[in-house]
């Protein structure tokens, strides 16, 4: 009940990792039997619809059900830590934002077992994405991603709000460290990028539900009208993904070269220069839909634009390095590992921005290799770097330095040997979305390796996961700075109290506990004397609004469909008057206003906490 209820930010973020793990897995899981498919020519195993089931799955569960929940279990469980708050400006709507995320990815991963998965693929492309030529699944996908959509946005609301004024004294915003930086960049994405996925759903929804005619050729609508609003959020959405990454990779190097971040300032304006042009590249994933040589032109050269303070990142990171202490921990691994990676995947890219050369490369695997490249080689390499870092932060406890190091390069190495290879298939001719090939076209040798280097990173994770196991057994020994770490998270006992810092911090200088340290101080500076704590109560609320959205949406799709797809109408098999009238769906949406509605009436006022009485008592948290 203590995990339903929560609204600690520190415990939401868990919860985050908990779900985004779950899905990580499952999309991990989907993409090995891609890989088992296509490890050798002409298999029959998963072919034509479940392949199709398989692919797109496995994209929108990475994207949107493990890569964004995982960037936001760090945002939760540091962010705060890091800019000297007990806790977000709204904790009741940070766990809004969890349990909608979490019934969003519960709705769409039920369809496997409720008459199939979508099978449009991960962009979800009109006309396939209809009624003509899609099955139930798809109704699960927009479903599904606007519920989760929803809580993405309050979060993001959430954590701009928290930066913006929550800050503790002296932390202006050029002390503010990178992650937080990164994190406050990225929430102002999410503020302009899903308004725009989240009408093309609706739209779509209107036509597949209600007979609508946005996308329908024949009623007068427009497929490419698609394309613009997936892409004006797809594009955003690859930094939203990749900015917390560059700050995870930032705090790291900084930390294990003991160095301060080399040209802090650059560092910060190249990330407000790579959040405003993210917006205005979104065509360049159009160049083969006809747009015209000018507007190709002007995407072509924004788009190689971003190159530029991309690079900054680059050289600030080595110049950091350059001259340091360094440590290789398995953390720092992580992070280096992650510098020449990106910058094959940002190679990749501007080969991409070319509109003539990316006619060729358009829906070949050459993209699939660039796409993994910047999410996998970026995000996901940033994020086992994160884990490894704040793991001591989060749980009290040190993970395993030899099994992490086992994990890195099983991962690594499987990375390289899965990915590398499919530039050369695609530049060979190899389409991507098909689930078999011919022998003898040269593309054999390619997709074994690639499969090969899939199961090593299936093995890597596992390592991770038996790492955690392992650790979680020993006590609650990390002490409260492992690293001899520079920000104000490390200044607090590990894992952190319920109410974070027992005093403000008084902040004096960019890395605030690094300027404390130097000074001969064992603590951090008070900003405030002791006196008691005003906390957040826990609430039920947020689960059941969750839970009133996902049967509304269950209801919604099932007002038009029937069940098991086997011919038999919902309505009759039903009652017309049950579902004609969309009594689920009103249901649904009824449960919660209501929730909304208690949480007006019987307003949280909180409770206090003495924290000398908590103290003396030896209760920590």
């Amino acid at each position: 009940m203590d995990w339903l209820t929560t609204v600690d930010h520190k415990k939401i973020g868990i919860l985050y990792f908990l779900a985004g793990g779950f899905f990580f897995l499952a999309g991990g899981i989907e993409a090995i039997l891609i890989r088992i498919q296509l490890m050798y020519p002409d298999q029959h195993i998963f072919v034509g619809g479940t392949f199709n089931q398989l692919l797109t799955m496995h994209g929108t569960t990475m994207i949107f059900f493990a890569a964004m929940p995982m960037l936001f279990g760090f945002m939760n469980a540091i962010v705060p830590l890091q800019i000297g708050a007990r806790d977000v400006a709204f904790p009741f709507v940070n766990s809004l934002g969890f349990w909608l995320f979490f019934m969003g990815g519960l709705l769409l991963n039920i369809s496997w077992f409720m008459g199939g998965a979508p099978d449009a693929g991960w962009t979800a492309y009109v006309p396939l994405s209809t009624d003509t030529y899609s099955g139930h699944g798809v109704d699960f996908y927009l479903m599904g991603l606007q519920i989760a959509g929803l809580g993405t946005l309050i979060g993001g609301i959430n954590f701009l709000v928290t930066i913006i004024n929550m800050r503790a004294p002296g932390l202006s915003f050029m002390r503010m460290p990178l992650f937080t930086w990164t994190s406050f960049i990225t929430s102002a994405l999410i503020l302009f990028a899903f308004p725009a996925i989240t009408v093309g759903l609706v739209e779509l929804t209107f036509d597949r539900i209600f007979g609508g005619n946005f996308f329908e050729i024949g009623k007068g609508g427009n497929p490419v009208l698609w394309q613009h609003v997936f892409w004006i959020f797809g594009h955003p959405e690859v930094y939203i993904l990749i900015l917390p990454a560059f700050g995870i990779i930032s705090e790291i190097v900084s930390t294990f070269s003991r160095k301060r971040l080399f040209g802090y300032s650059s560092m910060v304006f190249a990330t407000i220069l790579i959040g405003f042009l993210g917006f205005m590249v979104w065509a360049h994933h159009m160049f083969a839909t006809g747009l015209g040589p000018v507007a190709n032109s002007i995407f072509g050269i924004a788009t190689m634009a971003i190159a530029v303070p991309t690079g900054v990142k680059i050289f600030n990171w080595l110049f950091t390095m350059w001259g340091g202490q360094i440590r290789f921990t398995t953390a720092n691994l992580w992070a280096v590992g992650f510098i020449p990676t990106f910058v094959m995947g940002g190679v990749t890219g501007v080969m991409l921005a070319v509109p003539p050369a990316d006619f060729q490369f358009t829906d070949s695997y050459f993209v699939v290799a660039h796409f993994h490249y910047v999410i996998v080689g970026g995000l996901i390499l940033g994020v086992f770097g994160g884990l490894y870092y704040w793991w001591p932060k989060m749980f009290g406890r040190l993970l395993n330095e030899a099994l992490g190091k086992w994990h890195f390069w099983l991962f690594f190495i499987g990375f390289h040997l899965t990915f590398f290879p499919q530039h050369f298939l695609g530049l060979m001719g190899m389409p991507r979305r098909v689930f078999t090939y011919l022998p003898g076209q040269d593309l054999d040798a390619g997709n074994l390796i690639s499969s090969i280097g899939a199961f090593l990173m299936g093995i890597g994770t596992i390592v991770f996961l038996f790492n955690i196991i392992v650790s979680s057994m020993k006590p609650k020994d990390a002490s409260s700075d492992p690293w001899d770490g520079r920000t104000l998270e490390w200044a607090i006992p590990s894992p952190a109290p319920e109410y974070n810092f027992k005093q403000t911090p008084l902040v004096r200088a960019l890395d605030p506990l690094w300027k404390e340290k130097m000074s001969g101080n064992k603590e951090m500076t008070p900003a405030e004397p002791v006196g008691p704590i005003h906390m957040p109560s826990p609430s039920i609320l947020p689960l059941f609004m969750s839970i009133g959205l996902f049967i509304a949406g269950l209801g919604f799709m099932y007002s038009k469909h029937d069940f098991a797809g086997d011919g038999v109408d919902v309505v009759s098999s039903f009652g017309d008057v049950l579902f004609n009238h969309y009594i689920v769906a009103i249901a649904g949406l009824v449960i919660t206003f209501a929730c909304m509605f208690l949480r007006s009436v019987f307003d949280d006022h909180g409770w206090h906490i003495e924290v000398d009485e908590l103290e003396e008592k030896g209760v920590k948290g």
